[in-house]
């Protein structure tokens, strides 16, 4: 978007609108996949009964499906791999892009961007590839080696957000605690955090990291979150499993008590931590016994937040030669009740915080009903995790992008219900998130 802006264009996210229509792609699994495949069609139909002339798909699906997109969707007039990002204005232009398949993509600092999400909040990408050899997954053979993004360049884009406004930065990455290896740079991570949290901001920010390898988290790492105030004591780490012989499939090693261990060994480290992970429910010979170890090990980990996919068997993974296939039905049924399981914790857990006071992030009006206001709690992560809403409060009127102290009065399985109970921060004067040289006012 921020390419496209820098060349002119203006964008729209009404279709009907649209001169030229972009769809972004994803193809991890087969939901993904589906919901690409989807949108696609539904934008083909605007194209030929439309105002657009030209229909570009970019993104993951590409670069598995490229050949096919273009042979079965003969709307689409060009595709966009994730590699060739940098030849997305050609591409809706109606040129030829000249690519370079040796030279992976990686953006930095000074790549045009537009903020896809509200303007108090955004994600920065420090690292792209994957060397992990995770059976189930794809990713490394579409998005490439492991590398990481200069020091300085995150640094710098951190410091320009914040300036923008940006109260809190989600760093992302499909392995952000590998940051800085292939840099030479020894516990990179817990030095980025440092820097970032040292940036000079007017108000108080939040940074959180999400996607962590649980064999990544050094105690450097853990003693750099618990010493800044604004790193969010938030752990993302996706386990997949605890069955040791599901993980050994799945080549990732571990299970649920070296796992339970890592557990304890953060939350002494970070008092108050709230730890998010996901489980893959009916990988290829998981039985009964895997799948029981799984439920206790979830009963046990008492996790704040917890995702649960059912296993996709993609035919370029390593896992879709393995035998022992659970049927559909039995993964939808186990995921119930992984998630049944987490439920009844979750409800447990948030029970206990009624009465307190905590810090929000004011997200704006509620997507519900005009009634209620809708914030983030730091244990709650924009998009993926449950939200605190808000019915009462004091002091200033609320303003989205605004952090402000919340009394939690109710609680559900993964929502929280209180009033405001501070009067407020000064609001600084706006400034412009910048594209380039040129401003931008979002």
């Amino acid at each position: 978007m921020g390419q496209l802006v820098a060349r002119g264009h203006e964008l729209t996210a009404h279709p009907e609108e649209a001169d030229v229509l972009v769809v972004n792609t994803c193809s991890f699994i087969d939901p993904a996949k589906q919901e690409s495949v989807d949108t696609i069609l539904e934008m083909a139909e605007y194209k030929r009964a439309g105002r657009a002339r030209r229909l570009v798909v970019a993104g993951c699906l590409v670069e598995r499906f490229g050949d096919e997109i273009r042979r079965n969707i003969p709307e689409v007039d060009a595709v966009v791999g994730t590699n060739a990002l940098e030849s997305i204005g050609a591409a809706c232009d109606g040129h030829e892009a000249a690519v370079n398949p040796l030279a992976p993509y990686l953006y930095h600092d000074l790549t045009p961007r537009v903020l896809a999400t509200p303007r108090h909040y955004a994600y920065i990408k420090i690292a792209e590839g994957c060397d992990h050899p995770c059976s189930f997954c794809v990713i490394p053979q579409f998005r490439g080696a492991f590398r990481s993004r200069r020091f300085e360049s995150v640094l710098a884009e951190a410091a320009r957000l914040f300036e923008g406004g940006t109260r809190e930065i989600n760093l992302i990455g499909q392995d952000t605690t590998s940051y800085g290896e292939d840099l030479g740079l020894k516990d990179g991570l817990a030095q980025l955090l440092g820097r970032l949290a040292g940036i000079e901001t007017e108000r108080e920010k939040w940074i959180r990291f999400l996607y962590a390898y649980p064999n990544r988290i050094t105690g450097k790492l853990l003693d750099t979150i618990a010493a800044h105030a604004s790193l969010v004591k938030y752990i993302d780490m996706p386990l997949q499993h605890a069955s040791a012989s599901v993980l050994k499939r799945m080549k990732r090693g571990g299970s649920g008590d070296i796992f339970l261990r890592l557990l304890e060994r953060i939350r002494r480290a970070i008092p108050g931590v709230a730890i998010r992970t996901s489980m893959i429910a009916g990988f290829p010979g998981e039985t009964e016994r895997d799948f029981e170890e799984l439920c206790q090990f979830v009963e046990a980990a008492r996790f704040d937040r917890l995702g649960v996919f059912t296993y996709s068997d993609e035919e370029t993974s390593g896992s879709f030669r393995l035998e022992g296939k659970v049927d559909g039905r039995r993964k939808y049924q186990r995921k119930r009740r992984l998630m049944s399981i987490q439920r009844r914790v979750s409800r447990a857990l948030h029970r206990g915080l009624v009465g307190h006071e905590v810090p929000v992030l004011i997200e704006g009006p509620s997507k519900e009903t005009d009634l209620l206001w809708e914030a983030r709690m730091p244990a709650q992560a924009p998009e993926i995790d449950g939200v605190c809403d808000i019915n009462d409060a004091v002091g200033a009127p609320l303003a989205p992008g605004e952090m402000r102290r919340m009394r939690i009065d109710e609680s559900h399985d993964y929502d929280l219900v209180g009033a405001v109970v501070d009067q407020g921060e000064p609001a600084p004067a706006p400034k412009p998130f910048r594209i380039l040289g040129r401003a931008a006012v979002l």
